[in-house]
């Protein structure tokens, strides 16, 4: 069972207080927001948002958004400066003295654009099915979609990618209610993280920071599993129990909202303490 990240609040708040830097990493859906019917609603609350400027501001922080989202919608619906934001799964990262975008992602964008065209079109007859196109992958989204007709969702989707799945173009995933088709490529949220990582390390003559990272989807579970492997803290968001590669977990964004003003205050005190 997993330990819940507040009650083991003393230890943890000590640790991270003890690091020489801290790398902050989280999901946005479903982690820094609420689950919602619709991508487009998932807004960031104003304090998570005021939250995460007060540690980017922190010389001891480094704070990183990893997303399934296109990297210009996350930008716009974070805000924040000094923040190292990572779209698609990571294909795409901007921060500060940062810029990456996967080469063979690049390369296939009319793959995707044209699979984009036929989605659409197929799923146009299922009331709640949507298609977003995210520039380097795409999303169906069957939230919304009556449960009778989840199948058909299912079945136009997989007609749709697999000639292109087939030929090595593009793979497909699974989240909450989502069906996701990305570049054939070695490269998820695990891979993102190491990034980060290493350019953190090279601009910061090889330190090595407390690596923290939260998510709430099975995506999250490659970011999880390089942070263990780290001897980071992996933090797993949600109020379902299922197998997680996370050591701890917050019930909820509320919770994670609760956990981020600890951080905070935290560094408050410890700035105040500093002689």
């Amino acid at each position: 069972m997993l330990e819940h990240l507040l009650a083991a609040w003393p230890r943890i708040g000590q640790r991270l207080s003890s690091a020489g830097h801290v790398l902050l990493l989280s999901d946005y859906d479903g982690t820094l927001t609420p689950i919602v019917e619709r991508p487009e609603l998932a807004d960031l609350p104003p304090t998570t948002r005021r939250l995460l400027g007060d540690l980017a501001r922190q010389r001891r922080y480094t704070v990183g958004i990893i997303s399934g989202r296109a990297l210009s919608d996350l930008k716009a619906r974070v805000g924040v400066k000094n923040v190292t934001y990572a779209g698609n799964h990571g294909l795409e990262i901007e921060g500060p003295s940062l810029t990456f975008v996967h080469p063979i992602a690049r390369e296939i964008k009319d793959v995707i654009r044209a699979l984009y065209v036929v989605l659409r079109r197929g799923l146009e007859g299922i009331r709640g099915a949507m298609v977003e196109h995210k520039g380097l992958t795409l999303s169906v989204h069957y939230r919304l979609v009556d449960q009778t007709s989840v199948p058909n969702v299912k079945n136009t989707f997989e007609e749709a990618v697999g000639v292109a799945r087939e030929a090595g173009q593009v793979r497909t995933t699974q989240g909450k209610k989502v069906y996701e088709v990305r570049p054939a490529v070695d490269w998820n949220k695990g891979r993102a993280v190491g990034l980060i990582l290493e350019h953190f390390r090279d601009s910061h003559r090889k330190a090595h920071p407390a690596v923290l990272f939260l998510g709430d989807d099975v995506t999250d579970e490659d970011g999880f599993r390089v942070v263990v492997d780290l001897g980071g803290i992996a933090i797993y968001v949600g109020e379902e129990p299922r197998e997680t590669l996370a050591q701890y977990c917050l019930g909820s964004p509320a919770e994670v909202q609760e956990f981020l003003a600890r951080l905070v205050d935290a560094e408050k005190r410890r700035t105040d303490w500093m002689p």
